[in-house]
């Protein structure tokens, strides 16, 4: 409606045909947007879901890289937003490092895994003593 009184009346402003035509211009501005750019939209999210199925371990950066490559003028925020709509965020598995995953259920420390600061403590305690820091005061 404003934009057919748009083409007829350019040289009006916004503010003024939606006030002739009754209507605030929250309204005219919270029209949706164009079909052109829903399919634009579709066809992005086809392209994401391509690279993210043939790359897996991508995450909303690299994707947003390789797009800007295929030609797509997209940024990183647009790509992770579609993204996590469509649920398609790596989810990569964490290495489990089994020696420290021991350590932290038995309370023990494994040698091999600390180096030794100095000998042991003369009442046979397992734990090395500390050494001193430089420029500590003494008795501590």
């Amino acid at each position: 409606m404003i934009a057919l009184a748009r083409l007829e009346h350019p040289d009006l402003s916004v503010r003024r045909l939606c006030a002739m035509l009754g209507v605030g211009r929250s309204w005219y501005y919270e029209q949706p947007a164009a079909p052109a750019q829903a399919e634009r939209d579709i066809a992005l999210r086809d392209a994401i879901e391509r690279l993210v199925l043939e790359f897996p371990g991508y995450g909303y950066r690299r994707v947003a890289k390789a797009l800007q490559r295929e030609g797509w003028a997209v940024n990183h925020k647009r790509v992770l937003w579609i993204m996590r709509q469509e649920a398609l965020l790596c989810q990569l598995k964490r290495r489990v490092d089994r020696d420290r995953d021991h350590a932290q259920r038995d309370g023990a420390v494994l040698s091999e895994r600390v180096p030794r600061l100095a000998a042991p403590s003369p009442g046979g305690d397992p734990v090395a003593r500390r050494l001193p820091c430089q420029g500590a005061r003494p008795g501590q």
